[in-house]
């Protein structure tokens, strides 16, 4: 058994922050004998004094101040305890599993959690980032509550269009593609690996005459690495490049045609969840909310 009880250390925060015992009484519906008593109890279980007064005023001794100190964020993670029970009583989900295609940028992904976070602090968010075209993203998209995908997926849910990602072929800044003329651009491609996204510009790639070698990374991540160290060219998501691309680190190639391409992404909700919930209407307002850049 403990020594202390979160009543007792509540109390002590209490008449610190309030500044006696009588108005600690009054704020927790208790008797001033009760908090003095509950008080004289934590400090001898202690062994340390905590409390002295100067004038009418309850002050912390400094081992009260290091103790209390320590003891605030037990206080608080407590009361954030009770404040979810509270919320799940009140009929609030516990979660929302949610599925997004890697390509989606990072940057507003995160804007949206935490938005979604600070309205609704009782429910978590369990996230998979998944290339569409792997077969466990199809797997794990069946238990989803919340999809954003580039098909629309009906069989799942109802979908709709959310925004398209902007795809613009690039090249390090020191590649040899960029020491050729612009005319040159579009013949040179043959000769060196083109970078893809697993899954991406299938469509496009069947139709493309050029037969340049084809190297294939599982994230977008691995693939803008790939081309920052010039292992070859391609097109990658522009709004997670932007960095680079405002640095000169990577540029874009002066290609005649097919320079930029687009990818849609569809907002899907579970067919179950019509009409969602409070938390999942938030999630997918918030995502609708961040579709312009």
């Amino acid at each position: 058994m403990h020594k202390t009880t979160l009543e007792q250390w509540s109390l002590l925060e209490s008449v610190v922050e309030l500044g006696s015992f009588a108005r600690t009484a009054d704020a927790m519906y208790r008797s001033q004998s009760s908090v003095s008593y509950n008080l004289a109890q934590l400090q001898e279980r202690l062994g340390v004094t905590l409390l002295t007064l100067e004038g009418r005023r309850a002050v912390l001794t400094p081992a009260g101040r290091l103790l209390l100190d320590q003891a605030k964020p037990l206080l608080a993670a407590f009361h954030a305890l009770e404040s979810r029970a509270a919320d799940l009583h009140n009929g609030a989900r516990g979660s929302i599993d949610l599925i997004v295609d890697t390509v989606f940028p990072r940057q507003r992904l995160f804007a949206i959690l935490r938005e979604f976070q600070q309205r609704h602090p009782a429910t978590q968010v369990r996230l998979t980032e998944v290339l569409e075209s792997d077969p466990q993203a199809i797997a794990a998209s069946k238990d989803a509550d919340v999809l954003v995908l580039t098909r629309r997926e009906e069989s799942v849910g109802r979908g709709e269009w959310l925004m398209n990602v902007d795809f613009v072929a690039v090249a390090h800044h020191e590649h040899p593609l960029h020491q050729l003329a612009s005319a040159e651009v579009d013949e040179a491609l043959s000769r060196y690996p083109q970078i893809r996204i697993a899954g991406r510009e299938r469509e496009q790639a069947a139709r493309e005459s050029r037969t340049s070698e084809q190297w294939t990374f599982s994230t977008a991540d691995a693939a803008i690495e790939a081309v920052m160290y010039q292992v070859g060219y391609g097109w990658l998501p522009q709004e997670r490049i932007q960095a680079q691309l405002a640095a000169g680190t990577l540029k874009a190639l002066p290609l005649a045609h097919g320079a930029r391409r687009a990818t849609p992404l569809h907002l899907i909700v579970k067919e179950a969840l019509s009409p969602p919930d409070e938390q999942v209407a938030t999630l997918l307002a918030l995502f609708k909310a961040n579709r312009e850049a």
